[in-house]
This record gives structure tokens, sequence and C-alpha cells, in this order.
């Protein structure tokens, strides 16, 4: 069974930094590749980012490019959304999806499952 656990939201002023974790298994990270998505109040869900362990890819949606960067720790089988000049539209629920089997610089593609997300909220 796949199972994704999203942390580390929270609340935060315009310009400050927050880094989300994603604790995943069910599968393997060798084979498959790991994804954010986030979805305001009132807007459609929107890819973030996401990377593959075996080959280094990883893509950024253009809204968020030069802000955020997205890590992986393979030995705890968790990924990490480090955000970092954050604008009040970043405000969002953000959830992991996975398992991906394509991730590059162009976008993904996977099987579309997703856990509880983590909240965040940046003030202006």
């Amino acid at each position: 069974e796949v199972q994704l656990q999203a942390s580390g939201g929270g609340l935060v002023q315009a310009g400050g930094s927050l880094s989300l974790s994603c604790a995943a298994s069910g599968f393997s990270f060798d084979d498959y590749a790991i994804g954010w998505f986030r979805q305001a109040p009132g807007k459609e869900r929107e890819g973030v980012s996401c990377i593959s362990s075996s080959d280094g890819s990883t893509y950024y949606a253009d809204s968020v490019k030069g802000r955020f960067a997205i890590s992986s720790d393979n030995d705890k089988n968790t990924v990490y959304l480090q955000m970092n000049s954050l604008k009040p539209e970043d405000t969002a629920v953000y959830y992991c999806t996975a398992p991906l089997f394509l991730c590059t610089s162009s976008g993904w593609d996977g099987m579309d499952y997703w856990g509880h997300g983590t909240e965040v909220t940046v003030s202006s």
C-alpha cells in the first residue's frame, strides 16, 4: 500500500522560509519519483515540483523556480521541499504524490496517489 505523509507547514510572513517533508512507503525509491502539488481555495491543483532518485531529474513550476528546492534522502524514504522567499500567492495546502514513473525538467506523470496535505499560509 502506498502511504504518503506531508508535514512541516505553518504560518510565515512574506519573504520567509519553510521546509516541507514527505515520508513515503509502499514503493521503491529506486524505481519511482515523488512530486509535490498544491491547491489553494478557489484555484485548481498545481504541480509544484518532483524529483527522481534514479537519475536526479527535477521539475519546478515556473511560479516557484529560483525560490523552491526539492531534495531526497533515500535512506529515510523522505523527500523535502525547501521554500524560500515565500509570497502570499504560495498559500495553499501542499501534498506529496507518488509513485511517479516520469519526472523531467518539463513535467511529470504517475499513478496519482496522495496523502494528507500540510497547510502553508503566507501573510503579507
